[in-house]
């Protein structure tokens, strides 16, 4: 007997989605181009046609937990070929990120990370609280080395510069203070992703159980780790970039970013184990291997995410809306920040190195603060939502 589903429209949600740029949705009738366009949508109940009627009749209850509307990769296929300038890419966009607010934890927080108007208090917030504590490095660095000292003895000192005639940032903001702020923010963000992931993995298996996308009754989550680990290559290839058409050359600048960000990421770890583990503190000369992978990261996160600006710019059938740029604004400022800050070291620029840096710390605050509310979320929701097609044998 087939199932009966009763309609509740949620006028708030379908007014959700035209703000965060889906305004194009009610232009949609339906003639299922989209789906028949996209060029990675699954033979079964292909995307993004049902997308779009669930998100004109405001179904938040079968979108936002279903796994198909990340995996679409908004390659701009079905949008060129929309006959009624529906725009159905950037209508499944807006929904992620609809998705991203709903299962958030804090929501008032994804809500403001979301709402322009609210981009003064974000930016407030760490520029006062890195001020303040730079200050206390430079004018209280007596009272802090005491302080320490009483504490940790000889075992951890206050400062981990290497002296005069060196200009490092361990002197305007301490180390300390760095890992004493981005650790547990960094933690936060982790378990925030983990709690949301979960209730986003068990609704999107339950979505696809209903609507007959997957031949998994149950979750095994060994299983599923294990389909995660076999979709890593495609995502490192990005294979789906590649199979698109229209913004096919989205590929090359993405793949930057990713790998600078995986390639910043391991060079703060061996770091942190350089100056934890073997006390040796930097800064650390430039024939340091560590430091070339730190710089070849630094230049492509600057090079990939300029390349990402240039196309949004450049394309004007692509809608862009606050969410892209808040992304794009934070990825931008955290490569050229950073960069500014080495080569205002390296010019022997005191006072501009600890300007630049001052910036990239605020920088690197909104990137681990606001990540499992920003667009930036996508990254674990498609990963996961990928790694489930795979477990359940989308097809």
């Amino acid at each position: 007997m087939t199932e009966k589903y009763l309609a509740q429209p949620d006028l708030d949600f379908i007014a959700q989605v035209r703000g965060l740029g889906g305004e194009t949705l009610k232009k949609c009738y339906q003639c299922a181009t989209c789906s028949v366009a996209c060029p990675i949508a699954p033979e079964n109940s292909p995307f993004p046609r049902k997308e779009m009627i669930a998100a004109s009749w405001g179904l938040k209850d079968r979108l936002i937990c279903s796994g198909d509307i990340w995996l679409c990769h908004q390659c701009g296929d079905c949008t060129d070929l929309c006959p009624r300038g529906a725009a159905p890419g950037d209508v499944l966009s807006a929904v992620r990120s609809a998705a991203i607010t709903e299962y958030a934890t804090p929501k008032v927080l994804a809500k403001i990370v979301n709402d322009p108007q609210k981009l003064p208090i974000l930016l407030i917030i760490p520029a006062i609280w890195f001020a303040i504590l730079a200050y206390i490095t430079m004018a209280h660095d007596d009272i802090m080395t005491k302080i320490f000292h009483a504490i940790f003895g000889d075992f951890i000192q206050w400062s981990h510069s290497h002296g005069e005639h060196i200009i490092a940032q361990a002197d305007f903001f301490s180390t300390w203070f760095v890992d004493l702020t981005f650790v547990p923010t960094f933690t936060a963000a982790v378990l925030i992703f983990l709690f949301s992931l979960k209730n986003f993995l068990d609704d999107i298996h339950q979505n696809a159980v209903l609507e007959g996308k997957t031949d998994k009754t149950s979750l095994n989550y060994k299983e599923f780790i294990q389909s995660l680990i076999k979709v890593v290559p495609t995502v490192l290839k990005h294979n789906k970039f590649s199979e698109c058409e229209t913004n096919k050359d989205r590929a090359t600048p993405h793949m930057m970013v990713l790998f600078s960000f995986i390639g910043l990421f391991i060079v703060t770890a061996l770091f942190f184990i350089s100056l934890y583990v073997l006390q040796k503190p930097g800064p650390y000369p430039q024939i340091n291997p560590v430091k070339w992978l730190a710089n070849i990261s630094g230049v492509a996160l600057v090079i990939g995410s300029a390349l990402m600006i240039k196309n949004r710019l450049a394309d004007e059938t692509q809608l862009t809306f606050y969410k892209d740029w808040f992304l794009l604004g934070i990825v931008f400022s955290l490569g050229a920040t950073g960069m500014l800050t080495e080569m205002a070291r390296l010019a022997h620029f005191t006072w501009i190195c600890y300007f630049f840096y001052y910036l990239h710390l605020i920088s690197i605050f909104l990137l681990f603060a606001f990540l499992p509310f920003s667009k930036m979320a996508h990254i674990a929701y498609r990963f996961v939502a990928m790694g489930y097609a795979e477990y359940g044998n989308r097809k």
